[in-house]
């Protein structure tokens, strides 16, 4: 989805990357305590070095609500990360997303609209009350209210088999979006197989399935993907074990099922980084994560060889986005009184968006 986001002045844009970061310094120094800036995993250098705290998406919302002080949140992410902290943050919270058009393509692929359309199908031909609704973390805030307001949960990468788990044990049908790939490699983990899963194309009329295809399936897995995590092949996995003898081959569970049976390790971005923090020096890795990530894992791990699984870089281009000048920018504007790209989640939505995220919390 694109969103409007305004041409900078020339005096961000033509300024120098050093008198962009003396702006952020300043602005920063001005707002003190109330000023806080969380910074994803996936963001370039020249803006997490500004971070009050860095994380996954969920977790940086967790933070922002528990700094109650802070009453001006900066999230240099994406935008259904900024939902998910004005969800979770106080009415004396503002949340700011540097550049509006900082999406993410994954959270795109199931909109609202498409997944109303798939519920009412499901709704004729089958008994919905067993169907339970469950959205990755990586969804808009409208997503999470839907599955708050029809008994699912939101999962993430690190919690979606309790999840999955919890459902399957209330219902008898998983609806599982915007990402296939995180369902199915959960999905094999409990023990399910490729005969359990059919995928929802929301293109076509029953996403593309027969009925009897929907009645039978245990997970309907919505036709999504992350651009980046996709990229990653087998073919990588035997060319890095080739290059590098002995090398441990990490990877997110957002890749392809075949990419996940060859890995070594797989897990969620905390999951990543714990795993070569915690090894021995001296280790080899062949990691299959964002590539501003992978640079900052080689970087904080002097005594360690850490590379990216693909030799032509993946970044988050939408993660991207955000830059120096988009940072001093919004914070500038804060300064001044005049506040930018502030984003609000309605009432109602927030509040069945907190449902789903409740449950996921009482679940796990």
């Amino acid at each position: 989805m694109l969103r409007l986001q305004v041409p900078l002045p020339d005096r961000y844009t033509t300024a120098s990357l050093h008198d962009n970061e003396a702006r952020i310094r300043a602005a920063k120094d001005t707002l003190g305590d109330r000023l806080l800036i969380l910074g994803h995993h996936y963001q370039r250098d020249e803006v997490i070095q500004f971070a009050d705290s860095r994380g996954d998406s969920f977790n940086l919302a967790r933070f922002a609500a528990d700094n109650d002080r802070a009453t001006e949140i900066v999230f240099c992410g994406v935008h259904f990360m900024a939902e998910a902290a004005d969800i979770l943050t106080g009415p004396h919270q503002q949340v700011y997303l540097p550049d509006l058009n900082a999406g993410c393509s994954m959270a795109d692929m199931a909109d609202t609209d498409s997944v109303d359309e798939c519920w009412e199908a499901l709704t004729d031909i089958t008994d919905v009350s067993k169907v339970v609704p469950i959205t990755y973390m990586n969804s808009s805030a409208a997503l999470k209210a839907f599955v708050g307001r029809n008994g699912g949960a939101v999962c993430t990468s690190s919690n979606a088999r309790a999840i999955l788990e919890w459902a399957l044990a209330k219902g008898s049908q998983v609806l599982f979006f915007p990402d296939q790939h995180l369902g199915r490699n959960t999905g094999y983990q409990m023990g399910f197989t490729e005969t359990d899963m059919q995928v929802w194309n929301p293109r076509f009329e029953l996403g593309g399935l027969d009925e009897r295809a929907v009645k039978e399936a245990t997970f309907l897995l919505w036709r999504g993907h992350c651009s980046v995590h996709q990229r990653f092949t087998t073919d990588h996995v035997a060319a890095a074990r080739a290059e590098h003898p002995g090398v441990r081959v990490v990877v997110h569970p957002e890749c392809s099922h075949e990419v996940v049976e060859v890995a070594d390790e797989v897990g969620s971005t905390e999951y990543i980084l714990r795993t070569v923090r915690d090894a021995p020096a001296g280790s080899t890795f062949a990691v299959g994560t964002e590539i501003h990530m992978v640079q900052r894992l080689a970087a904080d791990n002097p005594d360690k060889t850490v590379f990216s699984l693909d030799p032509l870089i993946c970044p988050c281009s939408t993660m991207f986005r955000i830059d120096a000048p988009h940072l001093a920018w919004c914070l500038e504007a804060i300064v001044d009184g005049h506040p930018v790209n502030r984003i609000v989640v309605d009432d109602d939505t927030a509040e069945w968006a907190r449902a789903a995220l409740r449950r996921m919390l009482e679940i796990t």
